[in-house]
C-alpha cells in the first residue's frame, strides 16, 4: 500500500490544471466562433434559395396586380390575353420559389414558419383570380388581396435578413425597407391607373406617406456605396414628376403619363435593390472567413491546453475516482442489500451476523469514511436487533396478559350465566346482565391485545353465521349498545372461521362511532350485498373528520403500519387494520351526509355464503337478552 495522502492534497493537485473548466471553455469558444462563421456563410445560401426567388415572385405578383386592376377598369373585355400571359409568368415564379425554398425551409423553426405562411398566401392566388374573372371583386379588394400575398414575402425577407453581424444586418434591414417602399409604389400605381374613388384616394394617400417615410428613413442609414444609387433615383426629374402627380391624384385629378412614369421608376428601384442585396451577400463571405480563422486559432490553443491538463492530472484523477467508486459501491451495498436483509431476517425471528465493511484506500479521508460506514452498519444492526427484541417482548407480555385475562373472563362468564339462571329478583337479574355485558367488553379488549401481539384470538365458529347476527353480536360488545340501530340485512352468511374476527372488527368501529358522536345521537349499522362480496356500513352522526384525517386513516387501514407503543390512542385503528389485513377485508372511512363519519367494511365474496334453500330449525334464545334497536 502506498503512502497515504489527504483528499485535500489530491483535490489541490487536480485544481492546478482545471481540466473541466478548460474543456468547457474550449467547447464554448469553438461552438460560438464556428456558429458565427456558419451563420455568415449561410447568409449567401439563404439569399440564393429564399430571398432572390422571393424578389422575383414579388415582381411578378406586382405586375399581375396591375394587370388585374387594368382588366377591371376595362370592364373585363380588354387585356385578357395580357392577363393570361402575366399569370403564367407568376405561376412559373411561384413554382421556382417553392422548389428553391424547399432546400432551405428547415434551416430554423422561425424560417420554416415564415415559409409556410408564404405557402398559405400563395395557395389563395387561384381563388383571387377566380373572383376577378367572375367579376366578384372590385378594384380596391383586388389590390388588398394581392397586398397580403406580397406582405408575406416581405415577412420572409425580414426573417431571413437576421444575421449575427450588426453592420451587415443593419444595412440588410434598410435595403429591405427600400424594397418595401418600391412595393408601396407599385400599389400606388395600381390604384391610380385611372380615375379614383374617395376610398381609393384615402388608401393612396396613406401609401404615399408611408413610402416617402421609408425612403427618407432608409437613406439616412445606408452606406455611401449603397446610398449613391438610391439618391440618384430620388433626385431624378422622373421622380420629382411622379411626386407632383401624386399630389394631383390626392387632390382628385387624373394626371397624364402616370403609368409610364411609375413603371420606369419601379424598374429603377428594383435594379438598385437587387444590386444592394447582392453586395451585402458578397460582404458576408470574407467576414465568415475571418471568423472561421479566429475560431481555428482559439480552438487549437485551447485544445493544446486541454491535452496538457489531461496528461498532468489523469493519474491522480483516475486513482481518486476508483477509490471513491469503491466507497460508493460499499455504501450502496449496505443501504440496498445488507440492512434490508437484516431487517427482513429479524422480522422473521432469524439470527443475523453482518460482516465488517472494508474499503481499501490510500486516502485518509476515504478510509475514515469507510470505517464510519462500518460503524454505522453495526450500530444500525444492533438497534434493529434491540427493536425486534423489544417488539417481541412486548408482544409476549400482551399475549400472556391477554390469555390470562381471557381465562379469568371465561370463568367469570360461566359463573354469571349460572347466577342468571338462579336469580329471581328482576333488579338483581338486570345487574347480572350488566356485569355479563361488561365481561363481554373486557373479553374484546383482551382479544385486542392478542391481535396487537401478532397472535390469533381463540374465539371461533365452525358453521356459517348470518351477517345480521354478526352485526348484533358486535353491537352487544359495545358499552352504548342502546344507541346502536341494526337495520335488517340480507340473509347472507359469514364463514365460521371469520366470525370472531369480524365481530371484533365491527365492534371496534361501532364503539369508535359511539365515543366520537354526541350521546343523544344514534349509530346506524346496515348491510347490503355488493358485487365483490358483502358491505356493512357503520354510520354515526358526530362532528366528522377533515379530509386530511380521512386520507390518513384510510391509508393506515389499507396498509397496516407497525404497532407503535407511543401511539396508545389509536389501538382500535391498529386492531381493525390487522384484522382486515388478515382476511383481505377492505375498510374505508368517508364523510356521512349527516355530518359524521361512515365506515364501510367490504367482506370478500370468498367469506360470504348464500342463505340455505330451506330454513333451518330456530336456535335457542340466548340466555341473556341483547337490546338491539330495530331500524325504522
Amino acid at each position: 500500500m502506498g503512502r497515504s495522502r489527504t483528499i485535500r492534497t489530491k483535490i489541490i493537485g487536480l485544481l492546478l490544471v482545471p481540466l473541466a473548466s478548460m474543456v468547457v471553455l474550449w467547447g464554448v469558444i469553438t461552438a460560438v466562433t464556428a456558429s458565427e462563421s456558419l451563420e455568415l456563410r449561410q447568409y449567401t445560401t439563404l439569399w440564393t434559395n429564399l430571398r432572390h426567388p422571393a424578389y422575383k415572385l414579388g415582381n411578378e405578383l406586382q405586375r399581375e396586380r396591375l394587370a388585374s386592376v387594368r382588366l377591371l377598369r376595362a370592364g373585363g373585355v380588354v387585356g385578357r390575353s395580357a392577363m393570361a400571359e402575366q399569370r403564367a409568368r407568376s405561376d412559373r415564379a411561384r413554382e421556382d420559389f417553392k422548389e428553391l425554398s424547399g432546400a432551405s425551409r428547415d434551416t430554423s423553426e422561425a424560417i420554416r414558419t415564415q415559409v409556410d405562411a408564404v405557402y398559405t398566401q400563395l395557395s389563395r392566388l387561384d381563388s383571387i383570380r377566380g373572383e376577378i374573372d367572375t367579376g366578384l371583386s372590385d378594384r380596391l379588394h383586388v389590390v388588398e388581396t394581392y397586398n397580403a400575398v406580397v406582405d408575406s414575402l416581405f415577412g420572409l425577407h425580414r426573417r431571413v435578413g437576421f444575421i449575427d453581424d450588426i453592420p451587415i444586418y443593419e444595412q440588410s434591414r434598410l435595403v429591405i425597407d427600400l424594397g418595401y417602399a418600391k412595393e408601396l409604389l407599385t400599389r400606388e400605381q395600381a390604384i391610380a391607373i385611372g380615375p379614383t374613388t374617395a376610398a381609393e384616394r384615402r388608401l393612396f394617400t396613406q401609401l404615399v406617406g408611408n413610402r416617402r417615410f421609408l425612403i427618407d428613413h432608409a437613406l439616412g442609414g445606408l452606406d455611401p456605396a449603397l446610398r449613391e444609387t438610391q439618391v440618384a433615383i430620388i433626385t431624378s426629374p422622373a421622380y420629382q414628376r411622379m411626386r407632383l402627380m401624386e399630389d394631383q391624384i390626392i387632390a382628385g385629378r387624373t394626371p397624364h403619363g402616370w403609368l409610364a412614369t411609375t413603371e420606369a421608376l419601379a424598374k429603377s428601384f428594383q435594379e438598385a435593390q437587387l444590386k444592394a442585396s447582392m453586395t451585402l451577400s458578397a460582404r458576408s463571405e470574407p467576414v465568415a472567413d475571418s471568423v472561421l480563422t479566429r475560431a481555428f486559432l482559439l480552438a487549437g490553443t485551447c485544445f493544446l491546453l486541454v491535452i496538457v491538463s489531461i496528461a498532468f492530472s489523469l493519474r491522480m484523477g483516475n486513482r481518486l475516482s476508483r477509490e471513491l467508486g469503491t466507497l460508493r459501491e460499499a455504501a450502496l451495498e449496505v443501504a440496498r442489500e445488507r440492512l434490508p436483509q437484516v431487517v427482513a431476517k429479524l422480522r422473521k425471528g432469524e439470527s443475523v451476523e453482518v460482516p465488517e465493511l472494508s474499503v481499501a484506500s490510500t486516502t485518509v479521508e476515504i478510509g475514515d469514511v469507510g470505517q464510519a460506514f462500518s460503524t454505522v452498519q453495526q450500530t444500525a444492526v444492533e438497534a434493529a436487533v434491540g427493536q425486534a427484541q423489544l417488539r417481541d417482548g412486548v408482544g409476549h407480555v400482551f399475549r400472556n396478559l391477554a390469555r390470562r385475562s381471557q381465562t379469568l373472563l371465561h370463568r367469570q362468564r360461566i359463573q354469571l350465566e349460572g347466577m342468571q339462571h338462579k336469580a329471581t329478583d328482576p333488579d338483581a337479574l338486570d345487574d347480572l346482565f350488566r356485569l355479563d355485558h361488561l365481561t363481554t367488553r373486557m373479553r374484546r379488549h383482551a382479544e385486542g391485545l392478542i391481535i396487537l401481539s401478532g397472535a390469533t384470538p381463540g374465539r371461533g365458529w365452525s358453521r356459517p353465521v348470518p351477517l345480521l347476527d354478526v352485526a348484533r353480536g358486535a353491537t352487544a360488545e359495545v358499552e352504548d349498545y342502546q344507541r346502536v340501530i341494526v337495520e335488517p340485512m340480507p340473509a347472507q352468511r359469514l364463514a365460521g372461521p371469520v366470525v370472531g374476527d369480524m365481530i371484533h372488527l365491527i365492534a371496534e368501529l361501532i364503539e369508535n362511532a359511539t365515543v366520537y358522536s354526541p350521546p343523544h345521537t344514534t349509530v346506524v349499522v346496515r348491510g347490503e350485498v355488493a358485487a365483490r362480496g358483502f358491505a356493512i356500513h357503520v354510520e354515526d352522526r358526530g362532528l366528522g373528520m377533515s379530509a386530511e384525517d380521512l386520507a390518513d386513516f384510510n391509508e393506515r387501514l389499507a396498509c397496516p403500519p407497525e404497532f407503535d407503543l407511543a401511539d396508545s390512542e389509536q389501538l382500535g385503528l391498529f386492531v381493525v387494520s390487522r384484522l382486515a389485513a388478515r382476511h383481505d377485508i377492505r375498510v374505508t372511512l368517508r364523510g356521512s351526509p349527516y355530518g359524521g363519519t361512515t365506515a364501510i367494511v367490504l367482506i370478500p365474496a370468498e367469506h360470504v355464503t348464500d342463505p340455505p334453500a330451506e330454513p333451518e330449525e330456530p336456535s335457542k334464545q340466548p340466555s341473556r337478552p341483547m337490546r338491539v334497536v330495530p331500524g325504522e
